[in-house]
């Protein structure tokens, strides 16, 4: 049972991409994928999109493609009290 779970969890990751979205100092945006070496940047949100698929699309073969592109947005603020 545990070896069926790890291979559903494996086929699962396979088939998606993870990427860590944040504002970049300069303005705009960042993004980077986890667990491969995949970054890109844009000025709006919307460029960002496209840009995280253009960045898969030159990164991966048509075969080993994933199928579904996660955006983790992180916003981080500093409160003083």
């Amino acid at each position: 049972m545990e070896k069926r779970r790890r291979s559903f969890e494996k086929t699962k990751m396979d088939k998606e991409i993870i990427f860590l979205v944040e504002e970049s100092l300069d303005g705009g945006y960042e993004a980077r994928a986890l667990g491969h070496s995949i970054y890109t940047e844009a000025g709006t949100f919307e460029e960002l999109k496209q840009a995280v698929r253009d960045a898969v699309r030159c990164h991966f073969d048509e075969a080993h493609r994933p199928h579904i592109i996660r955006l983790h947005q992180v916003k981080e603020e500093i409160l003083s009290l």
